[in-house]
């Protein structure tokens, strides 16, 4: 099959540069010259390959096997019939088998090596090369040559090497025409003796299942045919003398067109032995009874199988059914459950053999289904295994030793001959089947069951698995599919060990394939109610409350009602009133499919496939995982060109529905379902989930720099003191969302929930990027300015100079503006660090700190080699005296009144004071310097300036706006740790704070409730 197989073919088959040998290996075998002929045998690149692939010589080794195989038959052959041994299937049941199935594997390896077509070109390449290497031929050289001359028509010359056998052959054939017959019945005639029910008898339920012929009740329908059309085909001249040999024959000739040579090999016996009859004299009855029973396989014999499946299905279900309930008849009853298995296999073979081999016929349909069913294994528990240990190897002797005696009592001269003792022969067989029960189950099992031929099928295994899993009451049968696959390694032998990794290969391949589909349905439908069950939770939400308030309201008042032509929205709870149970909903036919597809799983916990632990349900968890983690991103409704998303606590309420919904799963197999929703949700709080897509945490960051801070660093959004929250301007813009709704303690509590600390951590990081990127635009305007703020910084507590280089000190406007976006980024950051505190109290980021250790590692890192300490310093200090003689332009701004609603002002400029504090501490903290001196000058500068813009009457400025920069310093004050009241009358009088307060609150409406 290696050969045969394109995939696997060997490389020196088809490499160009050996054609030409190939071809004069193939034509002059067995007498090759290439001595002789060099220039066409291409010497150098013959011995090249032969010594640099290994195959050769392995294949080569294979067909010399055969050799041996074939010396070992003849010689156990002929010993058979010097000592004219007895066969009888009912009688000698093991001896008749083993010697019939001898003569069928040696038929079934003539024919595959007849099948072979490079074995002439493998074996004289072989050849070729042993005699460059050695000298001389390789010695089994002429044998094999000669074999395969003599086999280029296998049945010929098989049937004239068993010639002298016929006698025994037609014997061990003859003995089961009393048993093929009785076990070759149609369904109707199975369900008229009512085989495998444990019910049609109820009085005898507890008696033990028994009769004289307990092995044949389950041997293989297949391989009793096979017997019979091989054996008979081989020994053919007992059909034109025995009527018995011929009715037999015919029989098996009804039940269908191909036979298994070995795996996936098949031959069309009709057409071999018609074929071989044909050259044969006084035949013609015989091949006139082939074409009759032909024509009855093309008609009948689809119909006939389709029949016994459907049988065969209801009785397998009755009789898992029963067992489940009363385990205890598997005792008794235990052979009931092997006939079962062995019915059942015989008919997945056929239908296996027949998939790819459809007759033509008027109802293929027959030859398709999609059924398939398997019989639960009661094993024994461990411990009881332990105390069984001693006696079961006792047993296992005792059967090695049935066998012997059986074969001693057949021969001709046996002292005790077995033929006429046919009781003692029954009292052998019952006693090797009972203690097989006992010591060699997993043998019987895959005697009776084993399907394993479905390695060699992979089309048709998994076009059967696909038509099953379209059938819900055919779903919690799924997971019988990978579980074949654990026993294709039955298929591989130690006298072939190179197809091991490929059969493997396929093995595996298959096992993942079953079990991905069936994890991928079943998560499908998790999801699916998952989501069904968000929806009717998201109706429960306060949102949706305000259309029922404003009915409830409207009738009240007795106005007017909706028209009928209008849509009335139903309440949540619709869904659950039925009239009728009868009516099915999507959500039953859900459940139903989830609870067909989650029995698969409890099946099997794990199992074993050429030795790779295979765990099912780990399947399913990385399916959930991976789709969960996609919709969770999904239900964020992010969308990066309108910059619009779903609020936080929107999407946390619909986790919580997810997650409420996928713990419901535990009632249906044993999962995780925790662990599995933890690694989800935790993968959420980075900024990537394990397969690199994004996360909340990143599309949560995204927007709230880009949609939220953007605007509010333009004024458009106003951050909320009083409120802790960022709210809309009353004037119009181009808002599509509602800063409050996004950026409340709610809101923000949701979000802290949803990334979690390493998802805060992660946004605080980005909002270190844009601050660091905000403080080195403003060390430029510092780096430009400097030589003017120097001279400020000396003499500020001159009005007349200060007048002279306000004017020469331009972009004061660009410096508060920096800055205000750089308070306003902190006061966000304050707002997330003070839910996560709610949320994470034990965290260890939560405790509180004067100076911002994130803060202080962003400006940190700003720091170049080439830059000095002294240098930063002093820009540092210059940058504040830049802010602080720069605050009388913002009484210029008309949005830069004091809001009582709000806490704060218009532009955000209240935000100043948390950005001078933290930045000025952060700054000196990395500058090794005084935060409180340098603050304290910071103080005093920006009095000074402030007094003289009460002094300036010039500007008319508006005393409002005035008094709002005013309540700026005040707040500056109340913000800093570095700071007190104390200080700040020291050099700026607190009686034009209390009249800056009384302005700007008298106009302010107060409601009382």
């Amino acid at each position: 099959q290696t050969c045969m197989d394109p995939k696997l073919r060997p490389q020196y088959l088809t490499d160009k540069t050996m054609e030409a040998s190939v071809k004069y290996i193939n034509k002059k075998f067995p007498n090759i010259d290439f001595r002789g002929n060099s220039s066409n045998t291409n010497t150098s690149t013959l011995l090249h390959y032969v010594t640099s692939y290994l195959a050769v010589p392995s294949l080569c080794s294979d067909h010399r096997l055969t050799i041996f195989f074939q010396d070992h038959v003849y010689e156990l052959l002929n010993t058979i019939d010097a000592c004219q041994c007895f066969f009888n299937i009912a009688v000698n049941f093991d001896f008749t088998k083993n010697y019939l199935e001898l003569i069928i594997t040696y038929t079934s390896v003539i024919i595959m090596l007849s099948r072979v077509e490079d074995k002439k070109v493998l074996v004289g390449m072989y050849n070729c090369a042993h005699e460059m290497s050695n000298g001389s031929s390789d010695p089994a050289y002429p044998r094999l040559a000669q074999m395969f001359m003599e086999y280029e028509q296998p049945i010929k010359k098989l049937t004239e090497e068993f010639g002298p056998h016929t006698k025994a052959v037609t014997e061990a054939l003859l003995s089961l025409q009393m048993l093929y017959p009785r076990r070759n019945l149609s369904a109707e005639q199975w369900r008229s003796a009512q085989l495998l029910s444990l019910l049609s008898a109820p009085a005898a339920m507890l008696d033990p299942a028994c009769c004289d012929t307990m092995a044949c009740e389950y041997l293989s329908l297949e391989v009793m045919e096979r017997w019979i059309l091989l054996g008979y085909l081989l020994c053919h001249s007992s059909l034109n003398t025995n009527l018995s040999s011929q009715e037999l024959w015919k029989m098996a000739l009804r039940s269908g067109l191909y036979l298994t040579i070995i795996r996936d090999e098949t031959i069309n016996i009709h057409k071999i032995t018609e074929d071989y009859f044909d050259g044969l004299k006084g035949y013609s009855k015989r091949i006139a009874d082939i074409k009759e029973c032909r024509e009855h396989v093309i008609v009948n014999s689809g119909a006939i199988h389709r029949e016994r499946r459907g049988f065969l299905r209801n009785a397998l279900k009755e009789l898992v059914k029963v067992l489940e309930d009363e385990p205890g008849l598997l005792g008794p009853k235990v052979l009931f459950v092997f006939m079962a298995l062995s019915f059942s296999r015989d008919e997945v073979l056929w239908l296996v053999r027949y998939s790819e081999n459809i007759p033509k016929t008027k109802t293929p349909e027959d030859y398709v289904d999609s059924y398939r069913h398997n019989v639960n294994m009661y094993v024994c528990p461990e411990e009881e295994s332990v105390l069984m240990t001693s006696f079961v190897s006792t047993l296992s002797a005792l059967t090695i030793k049935q066998g012997k005696q059986n074969a001693y009592t057949s021969v001709s001269k046996a002292p005790l001959s077995l033929k006429e003792y046919p009781d003692l022969a029954k009292v052998m067989n019952m006693t090797q089947f009972h203690t097989k029960m006992l010591d060699n189950v997993q043998e019987m099992l895959h005697e009776t069951s084993d399907v394993s031929i479905l390695c060699f099928y992979p089309r048709v295994f998994e076009k059967m698995f696909s038509q099953s899993s379209e059938e819900v009451s055919m779903q919690r049968y799924l997971m019988s599919f990978p579980l074949v696959c654990s026993h294709f390694n039955q298929t591989v032998h130690q006298l072939c060990p190179e197809e091991t990794e490929a059969v493997e290969k396929r093995s595996l391949r298959l096992c993942v394939t079953f079990l991905e589909e069936i994890a991928k349905q079943t998560s499908s439908v998790i999801l699916e109610i998952c989501t069904e069950q968000c929806n009717l939770n998201d109706q429960l939400l306060p949102k949706h409350c305000g259309q029922t308030i404003s009915a409830a309201r409207n009738k009240k008042q007795k106005k007017q009602m909706p028209k009928k032509g209008d849509v009335q929205r139903e309440k949540p709870g619709t869904e659950s009133q039925r009239k009728d149970r009868a009516i099915v909903t999507n959500m039953d036919k859900m459940h139903l499919t989830l609870t067909e597809l989650c029995s698969s799983f409890s099946g099997s916990s794990d199992f074993t496939v050429f030795n790779h632990i295979i765990t099912p349900t780990e399947f399913l968890i990385s399916h959930l995982e991976t789709r969960l983690t996609k919709i969770i991103v999904r239900m964020a409704h992010y969308n990066q060109t309108t910059q619009e998303i779903g609020r936080p606590s929107d999407l946390l309420a619909g986790i919580r529905a997810y997650t409420a919904s996928l713990h419901t799963l535990s009632r249906y197999l044993s999962l995780d379902v925790t662990r599995l929703v933890k690694n989800v949700l935790l993968q959420q709080t980075q900024p990537l989930d394990s397969y690199g897509g994004q996360t909340i945490t990143t599309l949560y960051t995204n927007w709230y720099l880009e949609g939220l801070l953007r605007q509010a660093s333009s004024n458009l959004i106003v951050h909320c003191p009083a409120m802790h929250c960022f709210v809309n301007q009353t004037i119009e813009n181009e808002n599509s969302f509602r800063a409050e709704e996004y950026s409340d303690i709610s809101e923000m509590q949701a979000l802290a929930e949803l990334i979690g600390p390493y998802g805060l951590k992660f946004l605080s990081e980005n909002l270190m990027w844009h601050i660091t990127s905000q403080v080195g635009e403003l060390k430029k305007l510092v780096i430009e300015n400097m030589d003017v703020l120097v001279q400020m910084r000396a003499n500020f507590d001159k009005p007349e100079a200060m007048a002279n280089l306000q004017k020469r000190l331009p972009a004061g406007e660009n410096v508060l503006k920096r800055m205000t976006i750089v308070g306003v980024i902190l006061s966000f950051r304050a707002m997330a660090q003070d839910t996560l505190e709610d949320n994470f109290i034990s965290f260890p980021s939560c405790l509180t700190c004067d100076i911002d250790p994130a803060l202080v590692a962003a400006i940190a890192s700003m720091r170049t080699d080439n830059s000095s300490v002294d240098e930063e310093y002093k820009l540092t200090c210059l940058l504040l005296v830049y802010i602080a003689v720069s605050l009388p332009i913002l009484a210029l701004d008309p949005n830069s009144y004091y809001s009582r609603h709000y806490g704060g002002h218009h532009n955000n400029i209240h935000c100043l004071a948390t950005a001078v504090n933290q930045l000025s501490a952060a700054m000196f903290t990395v500058e090794s310097k005084n935060i409180e001196q340098h603050l304290k000058e910071f103080l005093l500068v920006a009095s000074s300036t402030l007094l003289q813009l009460g002094q300036n009457v010039e500007n008319r400025v508006d005393s409002k706006n005035r008094d709002s920069i005013y309540l700026l310093l005040h707040m500056i004050v109340e913000a800093s740790p570095f700071l007190s009241q104390d200080m700040l009358e020291s050099c700026f009088p607190y009686v034009l704070l209390r009249n800056a307060y009384r302005e700007v609150y008298k106009n302010s409406i107060i409601t009382l409730g």
